[in-house]
């Protein structure tokens, strides 16, 4: 079992407060970057979430 399975198998359930902890992350790095790589950081925040959710978005 990866371990992206095993995250998502302890998540079951909390995915909105996992959803606001990358959000966090990402204001953070965004702050201590000065939004420098803004648009990176949104992609990677995305993909992320996307792989936290049951299924991605279409």
């Amino acid at each position: 079992m990866s371990m992206i399975e095993k995250i998502k198998q302890m998540l079951k359930g909390h995915e909105s407060q996992a959803e606001k902890g990358v959000d966090k992350g990402v204001d953070m790095i965004d702050e201590r970057t000065q939004g420098k790589y803004s648009g990176q950081v949104d992609t990677a925040q995305e993909k992320l979430k996307d792989q936290f959710r049951d299924q991605p978005p279409q």
